[in-house]
């Protein structure tokens, strides 16, 4: 069993209803959920839209080895309605779920990097993480997440 905190975040369509549906969705087909954090309301970040995002964290519980949970959200994110995944330039998408620790695993796969490459540097991120994971070590920064949130 491992502790794994995922992002979400949606700024297309009906954002709560996207965000509480692959919630359900993620308890259903990758673990047990823990915890989850209230949803915040952000700019988009990288690109310029004019849709606001909806963003949260979830903890979960899960049996599933990175690579298989990660096959899972991508799957979840597909039955959501995302189209296509951002090669590098960001744009509006209904649903967005993102592995960003997996215990205190540190990975760098072509699929897959842990933890999450860039979560240190978005508030979006790292405000509802702080929620329900204030005092989890960043595994490669070695500083708890709300001492690198209070940054931000």
């Amino acid at each position: 069993m491992a502790f794994t905190y995922l992002g979400l975040g949606s700024n297309l369509g009906n954002r709560r209803k996207q965000l509480i549906t692959a919630m359900a969705l993620l308890a259903e087909r990758a673990g047990d959920m823990l915890a989850y954090s209230a949803f915040h309301e952000t700019e988009a970040w990288g690109f310029v839209s004019e849709n606001r995002f909806l963003n949260a964290a979830v903890k979960l519980q899960t049996d599933l080895p990175p690579l298989a949970l990660l096959h899972v959200t991508q799957q979840i994110e597909r039955e959501l309605g995302r189209t296509q995944k951002s090669d590098g330039t960001y744009h509006d998408r209904p649903i967005d779920i993102d592995l960003l620790l997996y215990d205190e695993l540190i990975l760098a796969t072509p699929e897959l990097v842990l933890p999450h490459p860039l979560m240190h540097e978005r508030k979006f991120v790292m405000e509802p993480l702080s929620e329900i994971a204030p005092f989890v070590i960043h595994p490669l920064l070695k500083e708890r997440i709300i001492d690198i949130n209070e940054r931000l």
